[in-house]
């Protein structure tokens, strides 16, 4: 018999998604290829805007992982949208994954944010889904690098 607990809990987070690797990867041979290579683990990738005083401007947070850089989130200061700091933060950490060996990008964004911006920057649309939460959509977009 099973007790079900409904709780966050660290060390049981870790200890799910060391199992849930490890499955993967014996399923896998694409993962198992991994093993030993820079792809094999998430590598955290930050890039920031600061105005001239130092205060933050905007900011891009993600990871590069099997060959991908993954964006999960950036923000640009409404004082200076419009002037291109956005797409230099994007810009930033398309090149610092380049160097890392990522071939693609991925990002979601909700139909009120940043969609339009993001196909400017060369990013197409793989994935809607309405009502996520209810009232948006949510757009999965990807991007070939280099």
């Amino acid at each position: 018999m099973f007790r079900l607990v409904a709780e966050v809990d660290a060390s049981r987070r870790a200890q799910l998604r060391s199992r849930l690797r490890a499955g993967n990867t014996a399923a896998s041979p694409e993962l198992r290829a991994l093993r030993g290579t820079p792809h094999e683990n998430e590598v955290p990738l930050e890039v920031w805007a600061l105005d001239r005083a130092g205060a933050l401007a905007g900011g891009l947070i993600g990871y590069t992982w099997g060959g991908w850089l993954h964006v999960t989130h950036l923000w640009v200061d409404e004082r200076v949208r419009g002037g291109g700091v956005g797409g230099g933060l994007l810009a930033e950490a398309e090149r610092v994954a380049g160097v890392r060996g990522c071939r693609a990008a991925r990002l979601e964004t909700w139909d009120f944010q940043a969609p339009g911006f993001y196909r400017k920057q060369g990013y197409d649309v793989v994935c809607v889904i309405p009502d996520y939460p209810a009232g948006i959509t949510e757009y999965t977009l990807t991007k070939r690098l280099g």
